[in-house]
């Protein structure tokens, strides 16, 4: 009879080979395509795409004024939490956000060369919006209406838009026009296509037909994540119990560590280095997805929530609450502001900024004061103060005095920060920098990341999203500010366990196949030799 940890040994390998047999194909694919993913994603289309291809605004072109653009609206009354002048079909046109007090269910662009509201969506608009996009003419692209959900509306919530129309040009192009808006949905090219099937596609599951499937999808993704990570957990485990320090083990006529031969071999010792990278990948992709109810119990129990007024005597839910007095100390009441900015038109806002390329015109205001906040196609920004000249940022010593006013005695720290941290980091070092660092003296360690370019709020943070901040994009993307903050080292580091992972997965893709042909010459040769066995039976 087998001794118990002979038998408990057996059965972890027997569990792990069949796991193996099962998950393999599907590591292999995430391992792959997460080095894929480092460089390039699912194509989508974001409001710095919008602006690089949006025409510059041209100061004669200005005709109306921000109060005569809601007066046509009929919202002259209101209160828009979101006033901009930017472009819709190649002509300047102002953009209202809300219209406070139930207003705003009407049109909300007025052109500024005409005063015309834009209101009407035909064929011609949207064909010339595709057209525009791709820089082609719309008479070349193949013009089709959207049916059925496709591969690359997977995202971006493009599923129940309809009126959907895709343009494809001959160049690779494909342009999504939503028929509702005339807003360019989704952009693709032949190359972003060529790299989302080699990266996100495999790495997320998208595959049209189990990704239309939302719940199917999402199970599939977790319990295959859970398993794998459990799968690998027993690899590790059984690496290390089979593993022998002192090589009491023979192999090609010497003493190893390591009973194995072959690919089992190399299995093993593959394992025994980037097994437990394997575990710690899987089990943080799992965790992307906030699967179960203990991510919750668990943030709970480490890092528990502010009481509330109910539940704690004395409780000032002030000290912890800053970021209404600190969003309104920067930027005071912007929409009782709005009329205090006839005083300089948005037209001599735009000519002032000469060479600058203006794509969008906000409409701000920096400690009371109205300013116009212009932003060009690189994502660079311009303050236009309605009172002042032209600058290219607010003045950093101003910005720390209002928010040490706004949040006094809750500061923990305040200081300006020159580099990404733990926090606040960026691969592709886009973000903002530098930044005003302000954490609160709170129980969750709440921190806020502030532009003194825009005096606008551009990251924050507490201790209550530690385990997305560690457990998923820690262990996942090994964003360690130690590591992150060095390239090309997180490059080199990343890549090579990566492609440890994938020699990890060749070799159970080499057993499994041995496995599963061992099991199907079997199951053939009882099939042959059946006939003969009965044959030779006893009538």
């Amino acid at each position: 009879m087998p001794r118990p940890g002979a038998l408990l040994k057996r059965s972890l390998i027997f569990v792990h080979r069949w796991l193996g047999v099962a998950l393999s194909i599907i590591f292999g694919l995430w391992f792959v395509s997460g080095i894929v993913m480092m460089y390039w994603s699912y194509p989508s289309v974001t409001p710095r795409d919008r602006l690089e291809r949006a025409p510059a605004l041209r100061a004669e072109q200005v005709v109306l004024s921000a109060e005569e653009a809601l007066a046509v609206l009929g919202r002259s009354d209101a209160a828009p939490t979101q006033l901009r002048l930017t472009s819709f079909d190649g002509r300047p046109v102002y953009r209202v956000g809300g219209g406070g007090r139930g207003r705003g269910t009407g049109p909300s662009m007025v052109y500024a060369d005409t005063g015309a509201p834009q209101s009407a969506i035909d064929d011609a608009l949207i064909d010339r919006v595709a057209a525009a996009w791709a820089a082609r003419p719309a008479e070349e692209a193949q013009k089709v209406s959207i049916a059925e959900i496709d591969q690359w509306m997977l995202g971006g919530g493009l599923r129940n838009v309809r009126p959907l129309y895709k343009y494809s040009w001959p160049d690779g192009q494909q342009v999504y026009v939503n028929g509702n808006t005339a807003e360019v949905a989704q952009y693709t090219t032949s190359a972003s296509r060529f790299w989302a099937y080699l990266g996100a596609i495999p790495h997320w599951m998208y595959f049209t037909p189990l990704r239309t499937q939302q719940r199917t999808w999402f199970n599939f993704v977790v319990y295959s994540s859970l398993i794998g990570t459990i799968g690998a957990i027993l690899g590790v485990v059984i690496a290390v119990w089979m593993y022998s320090p002192r090589k009491r083990y023979r192999h090609a006529g010497a003493s190893t560590s390591i009973p194995y031969r072959g690919w089992k071999r190399w299995h093993t010792i593959v394992g025994l280095f980037f097994g437990v990278i394997t575990v710690t990948w899987t089990f943080s992709g799992m965790l992307s997805m906030m699967p179960f109810p203990i991510t919750d119990r668990l943030t709970e129990l480490t890092v528990p929530s502010e009481p509330s007024v109910d539940d704690a005597d004395g409780f000032d839910p002030g000290a912890t609450d800053v970021i209404g007095p600190l969003t309104y100390a920067l930027a005071g009441d912007r929409a009782a502001l709005r009329y205090a900015h006839s005083e300089k038109h948005p037209r001599d806002a735009i000519a002032s900024l000469a060479g600058f390329e203006v794509k969008e015109l906000e409409w701000s205001s920096f400690a009371g004061e109205p300013v116009y906040l212009a932003q060009n196609g690189r994502g660079e920004t311009r303050i236009v103060p309605v009172r002042g000249e032209p600058r290219a940022a607010f003045d950093v010593d101003e910005v720390l005095s209002l928010v040490r006013g706004a949040a006094s005695e809750r500061i923990a720290e305040l200081r300006v920060m020159d580099e990404y941290d733990a926090y606040y980091r960026d691969r592709h070092r886009e973000r903002p920098l530098p930044v005003i660092y302000l954490r609160i003296n709170d129980a969750v360690g709440t921190r806020y990341y502030i532009d003194p370019k825009t005096a606008r709020i551009v990251g924050s943070y507490n201790a209550r999203n530690w385990i997305s901040r560690w457990l998923y994009n820690g262990l996942h993307s090994l964003d360690f500010p130690w590591l992150y903050n060095h390239r090309p080292l997180w490059d080199i580091v990343v890549i090579s366990l990566m492609l440890g992972g994938t020699a990890l997965c060749v070799t159970s893709l080499v057993l499994t196949w041995r496995v599963l042909a061992r099991k199907i010459a079997g199951l053939v040769s009882a099939r042959m030799t059946q006939p003969n066995e009965d044959l030779s039976a006893p009538s």
